[in-house]
């Protein structure tokens, strides 16, 4: 019996030893704290790790609504939405009066353009919530806007305004609803040219209205004149931005003239491209006629980076004597909005998109930089001013130091 008593006791006791992890041995943690480390890793871009740490988290605390939707936002932010989907559902079932579990879904519905279970979502947070959560109805309007409702988009901006005007991002969301409200806009521009040496300087006017059709999209009709070369000569041309269908937009632009430093025909194309993380691609095509045709292969890479955007076009023209190219770069930084910024623009060569420029007769190499700036003085009227100077090689002996003084304003109805 004895014998029997002491195997019985040794087993209880193997089987305790074997067995660390769980019951009264089970590891015990700080959830707060490991919180707080996991949000610190993934704010630096170690999601991975920082993940690690929630699922930690949540293998015992499941329904942990703070990790719940940190752990959404990682993957939302590496652009994998399906993943970060889960976590929001589920964050909601667990806690449904939570604001930020709605606002955490909402933005990510948005970037991945599912305007259609956002908008359920925002209906169930406001049911759930209240009409009282500025941060929600925020989102409502955003979504008529990219619903293109302009209208009932900023009648919703306003009422948040009206309560929360500290809200980020508001005002400058205003004042963008409030362009887009006022579709039509007429302009003109005037450019100064000086010439270091014996060419008289130019004199470039130009005048434009815009409106917006359904079909074309942003609609230019645009008028340049010019005097230069000891003559003067005039262009007309229209542009149209057309939508092409979910994350893509085209650019086609006509023009005539009968002048001879204008090019007599005119013909431009592009189609763009709007890709995830604020990327922009585009692929064109350009024509100039002047006395013999020159054909333009053009291209285009832009990003947002916080408050700058930036740009690289680069240009290649094919020829019977041989092909060249030219390229520009630009870089914006933008204030309050996206009509208020700065600019810096660095190019070699010459682009079929700067009319002001002498394409005919600009042989071999050119170098010019540009500062620029454009201000919204009203949510009606807007102004800009630029200045450049460019170093453009005529012939191998022969160079054109040229000063650009460029201004413009438009108003918007």
């Amino acid at each position: 019996m004895r014998n029997f008593t002491t195997l019985f006791f040794y087993g209880i006791l193997i089987l305790v030893v074997a067995q660390p992890k769980s019951g009264w041995a089970q590891e015990t943690f700080d959830p707060d704290m490991l919180y707080q480390d996991a949000r610190k890793l993934i704010l630096e871009g170690k999601r991975g790790e920082g993940r690690t740490i929630l699922s930690k988290i949540l293998g015992k605390y499941p329904e942990y609504g703070d990790v719940l939707i940190l752990m959404g936002r990682s993957y939302a932010w590496d652009g994998k939405y399906d993943s970060a989907a889960i976590y929001f559902e589920k964050a909601l079932s667990t806690s449904p009066t939570y604001e930020d579990a709605y606002i955490a879904y909402i933005d990510d519905l948005f970037w991945s353009e599912n305007y259609e279970r956002a908008e359920a979502v925002i209906g169930m947070g406001l049911e759930k919530i209240g009409p009282q959560s500025m941060a929600l109805k925020y989102r409502s309007s955003r979504l008529y806007y990219y619903k293109e409702d302009y209208k009932t988009a900023i009648k919703i901006a306003n009422e948040v305004f009206a309560k929360a005007p500290k809200t980020e991002g508001l005002l400058g969301y205003i004042e963008t609803l409030r362009r887009k409200t006022r579709i039509n806009a007429a302009g003109a521009t005037y450019d100064y040219d000086y010439f270091y040496g014996d060419l008289s300087p130019w004199n470039t006017y130009t005048v434009y209205g815009r409106t917006h059709t359904d079909f074309t999209g942003s609609l230019i009709a645009r008028v340049t004149h010019s005097e230069r070369f000891d003559g003067r000569g005039s262009q007309a041309e229209l542009e149209a931005f057309p939508s092409l269908g979910k994350n893509k937009y085209g650019y086609f632009n006509v023009g005539y003239s009968q002048s001879s430093f204008f090019p007599k025909f005119r013909f431009g194309s592009s189609i763009f491209w709007n890709l995830p993380k604020a990327y922009e691609l585009e692929a064109g095509y350009r024509l100039l006629q002047f006395s013999d045709v020159t054909h333009i292969i053009t291209g285009s890479a832009g990003k947002y980076i916080s408050n700058w955007w930036l740009n690289l076009r680069l240009n290649f023209i094919p020829g019977k004597s041989g092909s060249s190219s030219s390229a520009n770069f630009q870089t914006r930084y933008y204030f309050r909005g996206p009509e208020d910024f700065f600019s810096i623009q660095l190019s070699t060569g010459v682009s079929p998109d700067e009319e002001t420029r002498d394409f005919q007769s600009q042989l071999l190499n050119s170098y010019r930089a540009r500062l620029g700036y454009q201000h919204l003085w009203t949510s009606r009227w807007m102004g800009f001013g630029f200045v450049g100077y460019s170093r453009d090689e005529i012939s191998e002996s022969q160079f054109r130091n040229n000063l650009n003084v460029s201004i413009g304003t438009e108003f918007r109805f």
